[in-house]
């Protein structure tokens, strides 16, 4: 089956600076990609490319087989976006929102109580945008950008700033979407997401793509198994579980008693950014 979204050694310049250089990238049909990397990696360039403001500088992008250039007319109806910054008619409802953008797409009526009703905003549907929370806007982009049903999705940080509830009910869409055979992008700065909504992860840095695979397999790749111990007199000491005499050298304090306390490292999305990058996450 071709790829949903295929990038050929993209490239995005701004004058002699280099935002992506040479970006190879596929996305399945009914695959959730998360696209991160530290600030100025190529991401923000990345999705610009995909939804049509800007350019590629070299390379090529084909969505659902078509050339993005040449076929953009074709391409823009398939796809929706989240964007990471808001602009809704806030003297407006939130129902009036989306009956706005449903003439535009020419998405039928009862798609725009399904939305809300799916974004949980049924309840302050006819209220003004001005007296929404946060969270209630960030739901209502969210509702508008799948007002058509589009087969591909982009989010732009989808549940940054969020609260914990608002956030869960995001995922909980997105991962619905993907069963009912949606393709989804999104870029985002939160660790957690990535491991509880992605099926693969790719880390730009300056441009180039410097890792790409599943969460559980960057877990394998990057675990540390390595034990902090205290022991009963307060030395400190760190014990490599993957070289023997460590193990045992473990095994001897714990069988003498010797250990006042002992904690594994655990798995550090972070600790993997500065690793791969040479640059903290931010």
């Amino acid at each position: 089956m071709s790829p949903v979204v295929q990038l050929e050694k993209l490239v995005v310049r701004y004058r002699s600076f280099v935002a992506v250089d040479g970006l190879d990238l596929e996305l399945a049909e009914g695959e959730l990609l998360g696209l991160l990397g530290p600030n100025g990696a190529g991401k923000s360039s990345t999705l610009r490319v995909l939804i049509g403001q800007q350019p590629p500088s070299g390379g090529r992008v084909r969505i659902f087989g078509q050339d993005i250039q040449q076929h953009w007319g074709q391409i823009k109806p398939l796809f929706g976006y989240v964007p990471d910054r808001e602009n809704h008619f806030e003297e407006f409802s939130g129902r009036d929102n989306l009956a706005f953008f449903a003439g535009l797409y020419r998405a039928p009526a009862q798609q725009i109580d399904a939305c809300l009703a799916r974004v949980e905003l049924r309840e302050v549907a006819d209220l003004p945008v001005r007296g929404y929370s946060l969270g209630m806007r960030r739901k209502l982009l969210l509702a508008r950008a799948l007002l058509h049903r589009p087969r591909l999705l982009y989010l732009d940080e989808p549940t940054a700033n969020l609260d914990v509830h608002s956030a869960e009910v995001v995922r909980r869409i997105l991962r619905d979407l993907v069963a009912e055979g949606c393709t989804v992008l999104l870029t985002t700065h939160n660790m957690e997401e990535v491991e509880a909504v992605c099926d693969r992860v790719a880390i730009l840095c300056r441009g180039r793509l410097v890792a790409l695979d599943s969460p559980l397999n960057l877990r394998r790749q990057h675990r540390e198994r390595k034990i902090d111990a205290i022991l009963q007199n307060g030395d400190r000491c760190v014990f490599d579980l993957d070289r023997e005499e460590e193990r045992h050298a473990l095994a001897g304090h714990v069988g003498a008693g010797q250990v006042a306390s002992l904690q594994t490292r655990e798995f550090d999305f972070h600790e993997v950014f500065l690793k791969l990058t040479g640059t903290a996450f931010s």
